[in-house]
């Protein structure tokens, strides 16, 4: 039986994409049974058709409150039996409410060697701290800002200053590792 997943993203979705492909090619023993975005206009929305994943579009500001547009997405999540949730450039903070439902159960993508460089435009941080072994984490999403426990890593080293081609290097090793771990969390659900 394959399990359910949701992927949540803001923006151009590659790491959808990947998660997707992953499926679809039976790499991980699931299917993503939505496609969630805080932004309409997202190109994930486009990848999400070609797969023909149901895609959730809200705008935040059309909620009173955090709480309320969490409840209208876990209605949505329970509806289609979602087992865990993956984030995947999703620039919003998840909450109480999600993380009471889902708690060691939504994991995140981070382009950077965390702990270090938290938060919007890691690569942009680390470029300007000048390091030269940037990186990837995967971690569980817990109340702190990308501060979860720790699932998998991979550095990228790099010694130039050219920003698009260090982040078309982090984004093919994210397309790797996260399909890779999110196939192991898979598995491993009870």
């Amino acid at each position: 039986m394959k399990r359910k997943i949701a992927v949540f993203a803001s923006g151009n979705g590659s790491n959808f994409e990947a998660i997707a492909k992953a499926c679809a090619d039976g790499k991980i023993n699931a299917e993503i049974a939505l496609c969630v975005t805080d932004n309409p206009g997202a190109y994930v929305v486009e990848r999400a058709k070609r797969f023909n994943v149901p895609v959730i579009k809200f705008r935040p500001k059309d909620y009173a409150s955090k709480k309320d547009f969490e409840t209208m997405l876990l209605g949505h999540l329970r509806e289609k039996g979602v087992e865990l949730i993956c984030l995947a450039g999703y620039m919003r903070i998840v909450g109480e409410t999600l993380l009471e439902a889902y708690g060691g159960r939504i994991v995140n993508i981070h382009p950077s060697l965390l702990p270090a460089f938290r938060g919007a435009d890691a690569i942009g941080q680390a470029m300007d701290y000048g390091v030269k072994i940037f990186g990837v984490s995967i971690h569980y999403v817990d109340s702190s800002l990308d501060g979860g426990k720790i699932i998998a890593q991979a550095a990228v080293e790099y010694d130039g200053n050219d920003r698009d081609e260090l982040e078309s290097l982090v984004h093919a090793r994210e397309h790797v590792l996260y399909p890779a771990t999110v196939a192991r969390l898979v598995d491993s659900l009870p």
